[in-house]
């Protein structure tokens, strides 16, 4: 049996954490460095780090909060937010991350995703979508949530995995900081369409709605709101997981 990765993501902001809903609202929440550390020794199986306003505000991401970062954890470290280039993604590997995010540029120029691919591999990509339901279905989003694209998301999966991704973030942008659960119809959708894994995250709100996702058939759950407020921690998460007969990671001591 495939044990489920629990991941913690830390949305960025101008070198600080913040969490919001539905991609607005948003609140600070702490130091990336400080809770990245404080959740890979917790227990987390890996963290997504993706500064969220890099694109929209033509920033780049701080290496040196990566660095950082990367010299206080040993679990795999995601990154992305601004990535434009192959120096972009060159830079953020050599300071520290062991897969790459990429999401607005690769709607933008999709063979971004098999340059990346080709030169560090497909498990090095990791496409994000930000995908909203419609009353025709479920279509991408790009800019942090802001701007709607012309792909239909079945079809932008089916591209990217064409393209070489090694991995999807998907992000349900109407359940994203509501903590009702996640968008299991969506999830089911997309996976459905390709054969990488698939990483689900927007909703999450109690262990509940984990266990639901993982019955499901979703082996990597995204998690922020529950864990930046302070309402449950990892170590919980996981102890209950257990309780429930779902087989979980342990830190190595």
């Amino acid at each position: 049996m495939v044990m489920p990765r629990i991941i913690p993501c830390l949305d960025v902001r101008r070198g600080r954490v913040v969490k919001g809903v539905q991609f607005g609202s948003l609140v600070d929440s702490g130091d990336p460095v400080e809770l990245a550390a404080r959740y890979a020794e917790d227990g987390a199986d890996e963290l997504v780090w993706l500064d969220i306003m890099a694109t929209v505000e033509a920033t780049q991401l701080r290496w040196d909060q990566i660095s950082r970062a990367r010299r206080r954890i040993n679990i795999p470290l995601t990154v992305g937010g601004g990535i434009r280039t192959i120096d972009d993604v060159k830079a953020l590997l050599e300071h520290g991350a062991d897969k790459v995010s990429i999401n607005s540029q690769a709607l933008a120029d999709p063979d971004l995703i098999t340059k990346v691919a080709s030169r560090w591999g497909a498990q090095c990509v990791v496409v994000a979508i930000d995908a909203k339901r419609e009353a025709e279905g479920f279509y991408v989003y790009s800019h942090g949530g802001r701007r709607r694209t012309p792909w239909e998301l079945g079809a932008w999966l089916k591209e990217s995995e064409r393209r070489g991704a090694g991995e999807f973030l998907l992000t349900s942008i109407d359940r994203d900081g509501g903590q009702q659960g996640y968008d299991l119809e969506l999830l089911e959708y997309a996976r459905e369409k390709i054969s990488r894994p698939l990483i689900a995250s927007g909703g999450a709100g109690t262990v509940a709605d984990l266990i639901e996702a993982i019955r499901a058939g979703h082996q990597a759950v995204l998690l922020a709101s529950i864990l930046h407020q302070g309402q449950t921690r990892i170590t919980t998460i996981k102890q209950q997981l257990q309780e429930a007969g779902v087989t979980v990671r342990w830190p190595v001591s």
